[in-house]
């Protein structure tokens, strides 16, 4: 071993030639010693070496191979090199942008990364594509079904997935009820998944980290994308602002099914609004070689109705700066602003001022959030920091006029403030085993706004009373922080190399949540109440644990993983029969409380080089939920669990003008509750369900084939850059798929009834499709 004075530090930023973007994860490989490290989120990366000359070879997939002679001889250096994108790109395809080897070599497991030129080559609904519908098809994630809000990791609800934009939560994830997803493609620089073995600086949800990164804009010459579709267009601009040192990125969108739709619409319906539309913008400014500003922002809604109308969208803003203390220190040090919020309004056009409906609902984020990386050595780097997060929550607030009477009423506002520290270490104990591992510490201290809080008491279970708890009130100091809970969740992972092309790897993560989405309904939607653990509602604690196999074939052309996985779920909430969510003060008497088990088995496969490329995963996976009263106080299945989940992704390169892709998917049903006979009461008709009864029956299950074809064009709008259609059909065999199944009463033809005018209506069960036909489509888009 060598003395620290015996070492010096290479460090600096890899980054695209043509655009100045920072290189996510790019190799710095030191031949004569055999080492190296990656890029980070920002293409910063830092080597201590022994003094003496060496050669760097810098790569990514996707890029020319750079190679680059230093000498450490006297004093640290700083290399920032950028690379070209590999012009044999088009005659072979890659379909992830990172090391070849990354899913043997990296620590990292249960992580899935996908770039966005795979993802645009994915069929999409009506042509448009979708950075969630593609993570719905990777192993581990599903979603309720069409028509439902955000996606399902390993047995976790839409709410225990951390979305993160440039750093701040999203709390909705879709646009049009689900089948669009808020974030646009021309925007988007990076996706990261990370299912299992969440490193420490991660924190605040119990099931996965969805981390989104925005491009920063190019930094060398004006670029336009866009894209021309059926139901909404599209439109980026980036350019420099001072030439390889500031640069923005705009991109819009918006749908037009209204403007569409106007001539067609009379009467009543004349004035009806359904649309949406968002903003995506950030800002750089490369200060000097060891400072860099970035300010980014999102702004999106949803508008749906007539007289009464119904809109809901998510605004955020992120402010970070980054910081080169030393060739070893690395600072990250983000402040974000979050809002997510819905609104209904009988009277949105103020008409009847003195007879109106106005209901709203938020939770509000600020925060503070400082990230330290230092690189001790090739072996060792450490990651230290800490977050102020504070949370306003409004679950429902509404206010109703009557004839110029009006009556406020709804559930409490709510505060609370989420301290965190962390530390972890990425350690190589040789150079076929490695470790990572650290320590995170949360506390939470939750804050009731009224001058009253709740609390719940025991009592029987009865019709009035079907969770067992009634609600007490008692006064309260809003500056009085009313309950704090605090948790320590330690993680860790490990990887053995059992070849140069295969790796076991391992892991284990605490997770706490202090925040909950609730929603008694079949699917999440925007109308779910976000609401703060009190001292009714306890953190839900979450703990994981999973094995992976690793394994590359063909000269990493093949990449293949097996994993399991178990998790262990405490203070999960489900919901008395006749729970009642919405603008009710007391609704912490209806929520149940119990613990819940996940556990699977994922495979995948995917084909990474030549004309087709593509993967197959499969999930064998359980979600289960046990909850003193419910079922009998036996386990039960909970609402999104899918016991087989089937994806196969393929994408083929003709020549330079043509491609195709499909994909095909096949999912078990998920559970629900039916009754189990039929009642009649003054000839109605009702149905007969024994109380507390979950998931008895599954609706059926779901499969689809999507196709897609895209043309290359030689030139674009005005002659210039590069354009393509893009021809889909979704759902190409025209498959009725379920999202729900319930019971309404039988309609009657016009001879029962004169038969029988004074019989019975009977109940009926009706499956409900959201997409009960083929959609086909064509897109045209544009860059130059």
């Amino acid at each position: 071993m060598f003395a620290q004075s015996d070492k010096l530090t290479v460090s600096g930023y890899i980054k695209d030639n043509k655009n100045g973007e920072g290189l996510i994860g790019a190799s710095i490989f030191v031949k004569e010693l055999m080492t190296g490290t990656t890029t980070n989120t920002y293409g910063f990366y830092s080597l201590t070496l022994p003094k003496g000359n060496y050669s760097l070879i810098i790569s990514s997939v996707g890029y020319r191979k750079a190679i680059k002679d230093i000498k450490l001889i006297d004093q640290n250096v700083t290399l920032n090199v950028e690379v070209q994108e590999d012009g044999q790109e088009l005659a072979e395809v890659v379909v992830n942008a990172k090391r070849e080897d990354d899913n043997v070599q990296a620590i990292e497991m249960s992580v899935n990364k996908i770039d966005m030129k795979t993802i645009k080559k994915i069929p999409a609904l009506l042509g448009e594509v979708d950075l969630v519908r593609a993570i719905q098809l990777l192993p581990g994630v599903s979603t309720v079904g069409e028509g439902a809000s955000g996606f399902n990791v390993r047995g976790g609800g839409v709410d225990q997935n951390l979305i993160l934009l440039d750093d701040a939560p999203v709390y909705n994830s879709s646009h049009l009820f689900g089948f669009f997803s808020i974030f646009n493609p021309d925007a988007v620089k990076d996706v990261k998944l990370i299912k299992g073995g969440i490193p420490a600086q991660y924190g605040g949800r119990g099931a996965s980290i969805l981390d989104v990164k925005m491009k920063e804009g190019n930094a060398k010459k004006l670029e336009v994308n866009g894209g021309i579709g059926v139901i909404f267009s599209r439109l980026s601009i980036e350019a420099p602002i001072v030439k390889d040192k500031a640069s923005f990125i705009v991109a819009a969108r918006r749908s037009y099914i209204d403007v569409l739709a106007k001539p067609f619409l009379t009467g009543d319906n004349a004035d009806s609004k359904f649309s949406f539309y968002d903003l995506t913008a950030k800002v750089n400014y490369n200060i000097n070689q060891n400072n860099t500003v970035f300010l980014s922002g999102y702004f999106g809604r949803d508008v749906f109705g007539n007289d009464f109308g119904f809109n809901w969208g998510n605004s955020t803003l992120s402010a970070r700066w980054n910081h080169v203390f030393s060739s070893k220190l690395f600072l990250n040090s983000t402040v974000f602003y979050s809002n997510y919020d819905y609104l209904l309004d009988s009277d949105l056009a103020n008409k009847r001022p003195n007879n109106a409906f106005r209901w709203t609902s938020n939770v509000e984020n600020l925060s503070f959030k400082p990230d330290f990386t230092y690189y001790i050595n090739p072996e060792n780097t450490l990651t230290f920091g800490g977050q102020v997060l504070n949370y306003d929550f409004t679950p429902g607030s509404a206010t109703a006029s009557s004839n110029g009477d009006k009556r406020t009423f709804g559930s409490a506002p709510k505060n609370a403030v989420e301290y965190s520290a962390y530390v972890g270490n990425e350690m190589k104990v040789s150079s076929k085993l490695s470790f990572q591992y650290g320590i995170r510490f949360s506390r939470y201290d939750y804050t009731s706004k009224e001058d009253v809080y709740y609390e719940r008491v025991k009592v029987g279970i009865s019709d009035e009373f079907p969770s067992g708890y009634d609600i007490s009130t008692k006064p309260n100091d809003p500056n009085k922080v009313l309950q704090s809970y605090q948790n320590f969740e330690p993680r860790f992972s490990m990887k053995l190399e059992t070849s140069e092309t295969s790796s076991i790897k391992a892991s284990y993560n605490r997770m706490a949540q202090y925040i909950h989405l609730l929603s008694n309904t079949a699917a999440s939607t925007p109308l779910d109440v976000w609401t703060s653990s009190t001292n009714n509602i306890k953190p839900q604690l979450i703990d994981q644990v999973a094995l992976g196999y690793f394994k590359n074939l063909g000269d990493n052309e093949y990449e293949t993983s097996v994993e399991v996985y178990y998790k262990d779920l405490k203070n999960q909430i489900d919901y008395s029969d006749r729970a009642d969510l919405f603008l009710n003060p007391e609704f912490e008497k209806d929520l149940m409380f119990g613990k819940g088990r996940a556990y699977g088995l994922e495979l995948y496969g995917k084909k990474n080089k030549g004309k087709l490329t593509g993967w197959v995963s499969y999930t064998l996976a359980r979600t289960e939920r046990l909850v003193e009263g419910l079922n009998n106080s036996n386990w039960y299945p909970n609402r999104y669990d899918r016991m087989h989940t089937l994806n196969v992704v393929a994408q083929y390169e003709v020549n330079k003008k043509w491609s195709f892709g499909g994909n095909f998917a096949f999912i078990s049903g998920v559970p629900y509750s039916l009754g189990k006979g039929q009642g009649t009461y003054e000839d109605l008709t009702y149905s007969i369900t024994d109380n507390g009864v979950r998931g008895n029956v599954r609706v059926p299950s779901y499969h689809r084939l999507d196709i897609s074809a895209t043309k290359k064009n030689k030139k674009a709008l005005f002659g210039k850059g590069e354009s393509e259609w893009v021809f889909s059909v979704y759902n190409l065999y025209n498959r009725r798929n379920p999202f729900s199944i319930y019971t309404r009463p039988k309609e009657q033809t016009a001879g029962e009834a004169a038969q029988s005018p004074t019989s019975v209506v009977q109940n009926e069960a009706v499956r409900l499709s959201i997409i009960g036909s083929f959609i086909p489509s064509v897109t045209y888009n544009f860059k130059f």
